[in-house]
């Protein structure tokens, strides 16, 4: 731990925040002097402390005890570079335009790496009018079955939520240059090319 760094990001969340030292000492029950001590890095907040600064701050603890946030770099809004991310506990679906530090149920969430479908794994994708009817043979039991399909395309993004025991069929408008993405609950994440 660099004493130095995290009370350099202290200093830099605090004057974020338009709060003087006092200011932030009334808000955790601390001196104005503890504060100093902690931004000059001639000291680290209490073990007691950590939790507080993170949650008043709305900063992952990880990144204040290592001094550091990391910024993403501007995806510049395409949504090709959309990222999947599913609790392994309870199957919340987060979704996020680049790399992001997600967590649910107490852990940590790392983005799915889709894979390309095989023929015999594709949906099913017809044509009807202006939007695209998805099925699929997949047996869909309670517990093994597609969570969800998402058309992405540069600009957009349409996802529908899918049910165990529900059979898979889905509209979705048709939209140019789109990949089709799709979770099951024991293999992973695919995609199709539209």
């Amino acid at each position: 731990m660099d004493h130095t760094k995290i009370g350099q990001l202290i200093y830099r969340l605090r004057k974020e925040k338009h709060l003087t030292q006092q200011q932030l000492a009334d808000q955790i029950g601390i001196s104005d002097k503890t504060v100093s001590k902690w931004e000059r890095g001639l000291g680290c907040p209490d073990v007691s402390f950590l939790l507080e600064l993170s949650g008043f701050f709305n900063v992952d603890l990880e990144k204040l005890l290592s001094g550091q946030l990391d910024e993403n770099e501007i995806s510049g809004g395409n949504m090709k570079r959309m990222k999947f991310y599913v609790c392994p506990v309870c199957g919340n679906l987060v979704t996020a335009a680049a790399e992001a530090g997600i967590s649910c149920c107490g852990k940590k969430l790392e983005p799915m790496v889709p894979r390309k479908a095989d023929e015999g794994e594709q949906l099913n994708v017809d044509t009807i009018e202006n939007e695209y009817f998805i099925t699929s043979r997949h047996p869909m039991e309670r517990s093994h079955y597609l969570a969800f399909v998402a058309l992405v395309t540069g600009d957009s993004v349409i996802l529908r939520r899918q049910y165990p025991e529900w059979e898979l069929q889905t509209r979705v408008p048709v939209l140019p240059h789109g990949t089709l993405f799709w979770y099951c609950t024991e293999h992973g994440l695919f995609y199709q090319k539209l």
